[in-house]
């Protein structure tokens, strides 16, 4: 789809922080949940308008792929939907919530967006069938330090695989790889994390803390 033309889930950022303002990766966060989820709070705008405007949060699942102590890795490619990222190693897949293909006038809400992401999920990557165990949502992610983050807001999901197996569909998907937690989290240099994005460092600092979730649904 032409960003022009794409439609994209979002929520106002003013609204969305007026009891709790996020920096970096919070395990649980229920409350900001509900209010994401509440079709009242949110709407389809057009993407290229909301990647302009930080009075509104773009809603982004962030699905992370794990099997035992092996997370699944990749660098964003040339392709990426989302230039200001390219070559940045991510361990998320998935992308913008847009309007389900059946109808342009789908509602916002839970329906919408997990047809979106198992939708976004299954076009960049393949997972042999019966591999995916535990599907679990599990906190967010803000960064409003940098331009990307200040238009984005993320949903973190932990999907648990059998075997460390997936395989790229599209081209973004770089260098696809496991890598083991010990590894991503170790400090390179003074910064640390210098080959990770943001949203990425976020979740490993708090893996420990995504991983003892149970998970949360919308009622």
């Amino acid at each position: 789809m032409n960003v022009a033309d794409e439609l994209v889930l979002a929520v106002p950022t003013a609204a969305l922080f007026a009891k709790q303002r996020v920096h970096g990766a919070l395990a649980g966060a229920q409350e900001l949940l509900r209010f994401v989820f509440d079709p009242s709070n949110s709407r389809f705008l057009a993407r290229r308008d909301a990647e302009q405007d930080p009075a509104w949060k773009q809603i982004i699942p962030y699905v992370i792929l794990y099997c035992g102590d092996q997370v699944f890795t990749y660098k964003r490619g040339k392709a990426s939907g989302e230039s200001r990222l390219v070559a940045q190693t991510s361990i998320g897949v998935g992308g913008h919530v847009n309007p389900t293909d059946e109808s342009i006038f789908a509602a916002p809400g839970w329906p919408a967006y997990e047809a979106a992401l198992d939708r976004e999920v299954d076009e960049e990557i393949e997972i042999p069938s019966g591999l995916v165990g535990r599907r679990r949502m599990v906190g967010v992610i803000n960064d409003d330090s940098n331009e990307v983050g200040k238009v984005h807001f993320g949903i973190i999901h932990l999907w648990e695989l059998s075997e460390p197996v997936v395989k790229r569909r599209e081209s973004k998907i770089a260098q696809p790889r496991f890598e083991s937690i010990d590894n991503l989290r170790a400090a390179q240099g003074q910064s640390g994390y210098i080959e990770l994005e943001t949203w990425s460092r976020f979740c490993m600092d708090q893996w420990d803390a995504l991983q003892s979730e149970p998970g949360w649904l919308p009622e």
